[in-house]
This record gives C-alpha cells, structure tokens and sequence, in this order.
C-alpha cells in the first residue's frame, strides 16, 4: 500500500500521463500518414510507440497506485517487464543503427522500474524505494512528452530526408518550434 502521503503525487502524475496521451493522439492523427503504414518515415512508428509506451506505464502505475489495497510493486514490475518487451519487439522490427542510444536508456529506465517493482514486492514499505519509482515515473513522462512533440513538429521527416540526403525540408504542419 502506497502511503496517503503520495495520493497528491500520484494523482497528478496519472492526470499528466493521460493529458499527454491525449497529445500524443493529436500528433499522431495531424502526422497519420508519415507515422504509420508503408510510406510512412522511418523513426516516426517508433517515437510514436515509445511515447504511448511510456505514457501508459506512467499513467497506469501511477493510477494503481492510488488503490487503497493497491501493490505498486506488483503494478510497477509487471508494466516494466511488458515496456520491456514491447520496446524490444520494436526495435528488431524497425532496426535502426541510430537508435542503440535511445533504446540502451530506455532499457535502463525500464530496468530501473523493475528493480524497484521487485524490491517494493519484498519491501512494500520501503519509502526510499517508492520515492526512487516516482522519480523514474516523471522522467518517463518527460522523455514520452518530448517524443510527443517530436512527432507534432515533424521532426522525424527531417531525420528521414537527412538520412535521404534531400537538402528539402518537410513543410511542418500546424506547429511551431
């Protein structure tokens, strides 16, 4: 059980993540066809996928967190494990040799989550453990809010048109940066 201490925290942190995928939605529908399908730009698919991942773990340990019988352990081990997995069932699918840094530190944030998860399992009173896990929640929030905007500015058509040597630039369409 989470002590009551943390509701505020939690709470927001829940609210955040779900106004953020409410962001993320928006990108993705404005950027549709360069995001997802067969001509789509590379990188595109994965930052939206990262984002949503990250989003929903975010949203959902935090939001679990707030039952009063709620194990944040239990909670914060199991989403790990699946961003774990989906992650890497990601990466195989969409390689890319650029993204080893990205997917090497979200690994890490992931694997840090599980750590805690576990030790909270062991330790459900472990309030050091617990702050470290809210820690490691805002931070997924922030990289999944940049991955948002990334996708809202367009920013993996310029990779693309980088990575195609085009000195065109795609038009950015509704935002600004």
């Amino acid at each position: 059980m989470v002590p009551s201490a943390y509701d505020a925290y939690f709470a927001t942190v829940a609210t955040a993540a779900a106004a953020l995928i409410g962001l993320l939605f928006l990108a993705v529908s404005q950027r549709d066809e360069t995001i997802f399908g067969s001509s789509a730009a590379p990188g595109g698919e994965a930052l939206a996928i990262t984002a949503f991942t990250g989003l929903v773990n975010s949203f959902t340990v935090s939001l679990l967190a707030l039952l009063p019988t709620g194990r944040i352990g239990v909670v914060a081990t199991v989403l790990a494990v699946i961003s774990i997995v989906t992650i890497l069932r990601l990466h195989a699918r969409l390689y890319a040799a650029r993204n080893w840094i990205v997917l090497v530190i979200t690994l890490v944030v992931y694997a840090i989550q599980l750590s805690y998860g576990i030790t909270l399992i062991n330790s459900p009173h472990n309030n050091g453990r617990l702050a470290d896990l809210a820690y490691v929640l805002f931070a997924t929030l922030l990289v999944s809010l940049q991955r948002a905007w990334s996708l809202l500015r367009g920013t993996h058509l310029r990779h693309a048109a980088d990575a195609a040597g085009t000195t065109e630039r795609p038009r950015e369409q509704g935002a600004t940066g």
